[in-house]
């Protein structure tokens, strides 16, 4: 496969995204990272979103509900270079009744090589690694091959 560089610039573009029962966990690591985050451009979904703005006392761009589309939404940023890193404290002890969305999400993020995180630990290394400081040069697959194949009729 081919591969394409694509800049993440300093200032990345991060969605966050958290279940309900793990909206205490990431608005706590969101105080705890709000250093970090200051620095960059915030994007998540609905109460989510409202939530990490009152704790931050800074703008966040709230997209929908992920159980109304706020998932697919993200991914479709994504798909379209317009979210640079996904930190997603997702619950895998409670059944999601749009948890095809959410496979949906995460598939997104690793066919474009996103950087991601789905607990704490994990959000915390991305955080403080040298690479979330400056550009960074990511290798995206190249899916011209894939968009230009011929379909038997």
């Amino acid at each position: 496969m081919k591969y394409e560089i694509r800049t993440l610039p300093a200032r990345k573009r991060i969605a966050l995204v958290a279940h309900d029962h793990k909206k205490d966990d990431i608005i706590d690591w969101a105080w705890f990272n709000r250093e970090v985050l200051a620095r960059h451009e915030l994007f998540a979904t609905g109460t989510t979103g409202r939530l990490l703005e009152e704790k931050l006392d800074r703008p966040v761009r709230k997209l929908m509900s992920g159980p109304l589309g706020g998932d697919q939404q993200i991914g479709a940023m994504i798909a379209n270079g317009e979210i640079d890193v996904l930190v997603f404290f997702w619950d895998p002890m409670e059944a999601q009744p749009h948890d095809t969305d959410i496979k949906a999400l995460l598939r997104l993020a690793a066919v474009w090589n996103i950087p991601m995180a789905t607990d704490r630990a994990t959000a915390d290394f991305l955080m403080t690694s040298p690479l979330m400081h400056g550009p960074y040069d990511t290798k995206v697959p190249d899916y011209t091959g894939y968009l230009t194949r011929k379909i038997p009729v």
